[in-house]
């Protein structure tokens, strides 16, 4: 009996993804266009599931990551399930970055060259899933970016360790710093992509070296302009046919000598990361940035910046838990807090 018997994408029962297997090519499609195709908890998990079969698999020699639609590839973590779930119970954030540790590891690790096929937008924990993969072939329309310092995170699953060995230090600090779009052609220059293909229609025939202007009309299919990823699925599927002309063991390992310095990086500061990013998701930050998002507002930063200036217990959302209660000698409540929040009575400031 094998014990490494490759299993059907059926037999999984997915939910949040699609996973097919043609020929010598498995794709795994993350399958969540009506919220950008972020990744919640099941998502991740089955996304491992898929890499780990496709790892598994003898018949497949290379994989292909990529979104429903062409709005899309994936837009990071679901922040909704971030604010209801993780910023109300930090702990079980550590045991979220556990599974996105291994959601990542899964598509790093799978020993197939895996190529990232980015239809839309790729944001955040989506850019981190494809900084994972060997090659991305990009369509013109979408765009890069990163988030975490703008909603109260830190770009630690991957984006922080990758980056600097993709585009190199000065690129990365503008990067996370300022999380602005980079556009395919600037991502193409920066190395961040493989290829970029056209993907403007105008009245029928592709744009070549699409406007920001002309890529908007076509997301809005308006003015005779549309979004088409003919060209990117033709571009994937040669690139794909190009991997298979080469020795699958030899593939495997010169897969495994290219990944030593991510390894390195990696295995070098997740774990840190992991903890930190659970401890801090008690604080102001996190609370006011993933509110924010989810409140499709901009995040107040100057008031978080005025309490770091003023010495106003920036860490947490109603301060310190420094007062007590003359009334019923509840102890810890919070410095920001003008009554108990026990029993209702007058706090006394100090």
């Amino acid at each position: 009996m094998r014990h490494f018997q490759a299993r059907e994408p059926a037999d999984f029962g997915f939910k949040e993804i699609l996973c097919n297997k043609q020929g010598r090519i498995a794709t795994v499609t993350i399958n969540r266009p009506r919220v950008h195709n972020c990744l919640n908890t099941r998502c991740i998990e089955e996304i491992a599931a898929a890499f780990q079969d496709i790892s598994d698999d003898d018949s497949i020699g290379v994989a292909v990551l990529t979104g429903t639609g062409d709005r899309a590839f994936c837009t990071g973590a679901d922040v909704r399930e971030y604010t209801e779930q993780y910023v109300t119970r930090p702990r079980d954030y550590w045991k979220y970055i556990g599974r996105f540790r291994i959601f990542i590891e899964s598509i790093l690790r799978n020993g197939k060259p895996t190529i990232a096929r980015l239809n839309g937008i790729t944001a955040a924990g989506g850019n981190e899933a494809h900084l994972a993969c060997d090659l991305s072939v990009m369509a013109e329309h979408a765009y890069i970016k990163q988030a975490g310092t703008h909603v109260g995170s830190v770009a630690a699953a991957g984006a922080t360790q990758w980056l600097p060995i993709t585009v190199g230090d000065k690129r990365t600090r503008e990067i996370l710093f300022l999380n602005r779009p980079i556009p395919s052609a600037q991502a193409l220059q920066w190395g961040m992509t493989n290829q970029v293909v056209p993907s403007v229609k105008k009245d029928g025939e592709f744009v070549t070296g699409a406007t920001s202007e002309q890529i908007k009309k076509a997301l809005e299919s308006a003015d005779g302009h549309s979004i088409s990823l003919e060209l990117l699925d033709r571009a994937v599927a040669e690139l794909a046919d190009a991997l298979l002309e080469s020795l699958p063991e030899c593939t495997r390992y010169t897969k495994e000598q290219i990944n030593f310095l991510k390894e390195f990086v990696w295995n070098s500061t997740v774990g840190h990361a992991r903890e930190w990013l659970a401890l801090h998701y008690t604080n102001l930050e996190p609370w006011e940035g993933m509110t924010a998002f989810a409140e499709k507002r901009k995040a107040n930063y100057k008031a978080v910046r005025e309490r770091w200036a003023n010495d106003d217990s920036p860490e947490l959302p109603w301060g310190a838990h420094v007062q007590s209660c003359p009334a019923c000698g509840a102890k810890g409540l919070p410095a920001r807090f003008s009554h108990c929040g026990n029993c209702g009575a007058a706090l006394v400031s100090k």
